[in-house]
């Protein structure tokens, strides 16, 4: 009997540690952007939050402060080759992007550390500064999303999309 009353126990221990692991309810998947271009690969890796219903822009993730797109670590980028962001000369590496949102305006944040938690900005280690393009869309986007698309010969562009923002930038692989 005694050894029936400890599996019991332990059934339900288990049964009880997977009902408070299923029911997190805000979790952020790994997530990957990736393209080829001029035979070179430049790559993002990032941590894709979603909505749960939250308005996310001026209120969840405030404007005017620095954020990092994404969540858990820091999001990070690594290129195969010099490029051309924005008014912005960035070197082969990698590094951590960051951005600073606004109601009209975005900027884009370039650090030169890696690996950090996503609240660990250290401004001291940033690279470079740029402006993005901004747009509101049509219908809200639920998970938090990093596009990188080739747009034609050395040409690229990086979107930050979420709810019903999307915020870009073009970029140029220099040979």
């Amino acid at each position: 009997m005694r050894a029936f009353h400890m599996l019991m126990g332990g059934v339900i221990a288990i049964a009880t540690l997977a009902g408070v692991a299923s029911g997190q309810r805000y979790t952020s998947p790994p997530a990957t952007a990736s393209v080829k271009i001029a035979g070179r690969q430049i790559t993002v890796d990032y941590y894709s939050p979603s909505m749960h219903g939250r308005r996310i822009f001026g209120s969840l993730v405030p404007y005017g402060r620095v954020w990092c797109p994404g969540a858990n670590v820091a999001t990070g980028l690594t290129t195969e080759a010099d490029l051309r962001i924005g008014n912005l000369k960035l070197p082969t590496g990698a590094w951590s992007i960051w951005a600073i949102p606004g109601e009209q305006e975005w900027t884009l944040v370039i650090n030169k550390e890696t690996g950090q938690h996503h609240l660990d900005y250290d401004p001291g280690q940033d690279f470079a500064r740029t402006k993005m393009n901004v747009k509101k869309l049509a219908s809200p986007v639920e998970a938090f999303r990093i596009d990188l698309v080739s747009e034609g010969e050395n040409n690229g562009r990086l979107a930050l999309v979420w709810e019903t923002t999307e915020a870009s930038i073009p970029f140029t692989v220099l040979p």
